[in-house]
């Protein structure tokens, strides 16, 4: 007959240490791979690249501001035009200018159309090439 004796040192205890062993045997075989291959993997041709010039751009020209008021008068960035063929010779001489501005035009909501489109017909005889309109956006509910 046998009989089980118990004692305070049981096998049966969790241990509470992680092995790191193993961790480490994996963290070794990986780099001794990755320093095999990464130069395999990093093999280039040799190309001599062009050098770069550092050359400045040119600055666009300032955006010509034309408003419309409800009488038909024309201005220019806030100074009044007397008569359309002033007009048609400062646009003229803008146009010449290379890269050419924008025209940005501002139309009172009160003016008739014939005046704006007297302004549009002159911008485009006088060769400009971009016209926009200024509105302002509704407003956010």
């Amino acid at each position: 007959m046998g009989m089980m004796v118990s004692s305070d040192d049981s096998e049966d205890d969790v241990i509470g240490t992680i092995n790191t062993t193993p961790l480490v045997d994996i963290m070794l075989v990986l780099l001794i791979i990755f320093l095999i291959t990464v130069p395999v993997a990093i093999h280039t041709v040799p190309v001599k690249l062009p050098e770069e010039k550092n050359t400045p751009y040119a600055n666009k020209p300032e955006n010509i501001q034309l408003a419309v008021n409800k009488n038909g008068d024309v201005f220019w960035n806030e100074k009044y035009i007397e008569d359309k063929a002033t007009l048609m010779t400062r646009l003229q001489a803008e146009a010449q200018k290379r890269p050419q501005p924008e025209v940005h035009i501002r139309g009172d909501q009160q003016t008739h159309f014939d005046a704006i489109d007297q302004v549009i017909n002159a911008t485009k005889h006088a060769g400009i090439g971009k016209i926009a309109f200024v509105t302002t956006p509704p407003a956010s509910p």
